[in-house]
């Protein structure tokens, strides 16, 4: 008998019919953060990341990063969460749109499951590494999995050949980019979504429509981000 839920789905496909019995119940259901874009539910509204602007911008990161030798790229997945689905559509466009003009390609060479969690991205990386010795570049959906990867990079003696670009902008991604060990994030802002979603509460409480969806964008944060950075050691 709560008045509305909030959810942050970790999957966006198994928390269906959870927003099915809510919908049934006449109790209101809103997503923060990772939104579930399934068919057969009703969400009243959506406050999230622009994840495939920021993927985008991962994109945009790699090809900087890599400059005019290109090369080969892995890619680090969490596809339970349609955030990361859209991170990575974002992140391939981008490098597809670099190929057609670009004199040296940058080449998706594997797709690799990382568990958005620092353990698989350090053996996703590594297994990366065995099937691609040339590889040049890692894009890994979240923190985690970028810090797994650079551990396992630092084990192979690899941390000089390969540029790693994560997603999230969580405090231990940053300190990593300070130190070089991450080229670039593009940053969420889960403080904005916060408040944003408390707003949404307020405003459907009033009777008031909500637009289906919130979009907050992501921000480029580079080593001199970092070292401007008050917050960072």
């Amino acid at each position: 008998k709560v008045s509305a839920i909030v959810l942050s789905p970790c999957d966006s496909k198994s928390i269906i019919p959870v927003i099915q019995e809510a919908n049934a119940a006449g109790i209101p259901v809103f997503t923060v953060d990772i939104p579930c874009n399934e068919p057969g539910v009703k969400i009243v509204t959506q406050i999230a990341t622009d994840n495939y602007g920021g993927g985008k911008e991962a994109g945009r990161a790699m090809i900087e990063a890599l400059g005019e030798a290109g090369g080969k790229v892995a890619i680090l997945h969490f596809k339970q969460a349609e955030s990361c689905l859209l991170r990575v559509k974002g992140f391939r466009e981008v490098i597809d749109a670099h190929n057609k003009t670009a004199a040296a390609k940058i080449e998706m060479v594997t797709e690799l499951e990382s568990g958005a969690a620092k353990d698989m991205g350090y053996k996703a990386a590594e297994d990366a590494l065995q099937a691609h010795p040339d590889l040049r570049g890692i894009f890994a959906i979240n923190d985690p999995a970028a810090l797994g990867a650079r551990a396992a990079l630092e084990k192979a003696r690899k941390a000089e050949q390969v540029i790693i670009v994560g997603f999230d902008g969580q405090p231990e991604g940053k300190q990593a980019i300070k130190e070089g060990k991450i080229y670039a994030d593009p940053i969420q802002f889960p403080d904005k979504m916060g408040i944003q979603i408390v707003e949404s509460l307020v405003r459907y409480s009033k009777g008031e429509t909500l637009p289906p969806q919130t979009l907050i964008p992501t921000r480029l944060y580079r080593k001199a981000d970092a070292v401007a950075d008050p917050e960072l050691k």
